[in-house]
């Protein structure tokens, strides 16, 4: 197996140092653990995955307890990913228009059941069927997502968001509203478009003069070449610049930007009183319903008003969403038993499941570490097991390095098959590292191109990472 890409290990790890010096001088004490063992997996994914840049962020009860980077903002230019860089959002972007609409609601005024033309006076609607806010926020609304004439997107700036609008305002609904669920992007447009009516003031005034005026979040209008970082894209497992995009048709799908710990400070905002009153943050989090009382649901998640609620393994509540875009590739995840929020993001899409990672880049600081204690396998040198429904074998090898539980598994064997047929990079072999420090190995993290994933020791003393329902990476260490 071979890599398609320069490895990025020691660029994540140099970055790390520069980019943070008061975490690097910190001495490294329990305390302090964390953040290392945070830092050691947001490195290896960004090694793992080939994508330039990296930035992640966790607060807790408000306050920013960690942010990491890893790799460049500008390969060209050599210049490092630092946590004043400034990534595109993709569909986080959604979280802002969610929230918006909800604040509103908030204040009494805009009705979630209301017809949507009832706050577009400028605007007229060709469909029959009326469309609530309510059914746009959850994509039940039967407006389409992007289609193939829309393949020139991203070429044209529009003046407002109402000309937006007019892009799918004459298409055929897909469904009756309510009736289905169906991700559209251009449902956002719409609903940014009900929120400057009711708001009496453009969508995206609204949104940075009520909830973001002082973070380091914005829309992607004008360029800021001292902290913006280059959009990268994958062609034939090569990276490269991406073609310029104007976000202009959707701001409220997929049209922000910003810093990690700014997505993540904004997720601790909207989990506290007096941004959102307790009662409006309950209706944006109550997982929606279709006309016949359906759940919306996409996979594992119920559909909220614009948040996906699932529960983790652990039995705790998660509110999140990602995002891809062009040069973009996103996540925030908020918990809101923990009063805890985590920000991924990175400059190219790459096939990941990054709501995992995130939750992986946060397990550190979650940790219990009174729990089962494992004794880091330094003794293993092979493993079996399966990938899915196929059996593997392979090599292992795990040391202690800067106090924390390190391995490789060996590859060459379906895993590493799967791993390789991926779009952005190959690998021979995949990390582990343990959430806790320490010499042991109760939980890691297993880091591969496709993500970040959680390495649980199960009873029968093997090791179990979930990459998905129907594919499962059992490890059975051996001497």
């Amino acid at each position: 197996m071979t890599r398609h890409h320069t490895p990025l290990i020691l660029i994540a790890l140099a970055a790390i140092g520069c980019n943070n010096p008061a975490l690097a001088k910190t001495p490294q004490t329990d305390a302090d653990a964390p953040r290392r063992i945070a830092d050691a997996i947001l490195a290896a994914q960004i090694e793992a995955n080939g994508v330039p840049g990296m930035a992640a962020a966790v607060t807790r009860d408000g306050t920013l307890i960690w942010v990491g980077t890893a790799g460049y903002r500008d390969l060209e230019r050599k210049l490092p990913v630092d946590p004043d860089t400034s990534f595109r959002l993709a569909s986080v972007s959604k979280l802002l228009t969610a929230t918006a609409a909800i604040m509103l609601h908030d204040r009494k005024q805009l009705d979630l059941d209301a017809p949507v033309q009832r706050y577009l006076p400028g605007v007229r609607l060709s469909w029959p069927a009326e469309i609530t806010p309510r059914q746009l926020a959850a994509h039940m609304s039967g407006i389409p997502h992007y289609q193939d004439v829309d393949a020139a997107r991203g070429k044209v700036r529009f003046g407002s968001v109402n000309e937006a609008v007019a892009i799918f305002a004459n298409r055929p609904l897909l469904f009756a509203p309510g009736t289905r669920y169906q991700y559209s992007s251009y449902g956002y447009t719409l609903l940014s478009a009900a929120i400057e009516g009711a708001a009496d003031m453009p969508f995206l005034s609204f949104v940075s003069r009520a909830m973001i005026q002082d973070l380091p979040l914005r829309p992607d209008l004008a360029p800021d070449p001292a902290h913006d970082t280059v959009a990268y894209e994958f062609e034939g497992g090569a990276i490269r610049p991406a073609a310029a995009h104007d976000y202009s048709y959707s701001w409220g799908g997929a049209g922000f930007r910003g810093t990690a710990h700014g997505v993540a400070l904004f997720g601790a905002r909207v989990m506290r009183d007096g941004f959102l009153s307790p009662k409006a943050r309950a209706v944006m989090w109550t997982p929606s319903l279709m006309n016949d009382g359906t759940p919306v649901m996409e996979g594992e998640d119920r559909i909220a008003f614009g948040w996906r609620i699932r529960t983790d393994n652990d039995g705790q509540q998660i509110a999140h969403h990602a995002g891809a875009a062009i040069g973009a590739r996103s996540a925030l995840m908020l918990y809101p038993e923990r009063g805890e929020s985590v920000a991924l993001l990175s400059n190219a899409v790459w096939v990941s499941d990054i709501t995992e990672t995130a939750a992986m880049l946060a397990a550190p600081f979650q940790a219990d570490p009174t729990g089962p204690q494992t004794r880091c396998p330094i003794w293993a040198s092979q493993y079996s097991g399966s990938f899915g429904d196929k059996p593997v074998t392979g090599t292992v090898r795990f040391a202690m390095t800067d106090g924390i539980c390190r391995g490789t598994l060996g590859l060459g064997n379906a895993a590493g098959d799967w791993f390789d047929a991926l779009p952005q990079a190959s690998t021979d072999g995949l990390a582990v590292i343990s959430i806790l420090p320490g010499d042991r190995l109760d939980r890691g993290a297993l880091v591969t191109p496709s993500g970040t994933y959680d390495f649980r020791r199960q009873p029968d003393g093997s090791f179990v990472a979930a990459l998905s329902p129907a594919r499962k990476f059992v490890v059975r260490l051996q001497r």
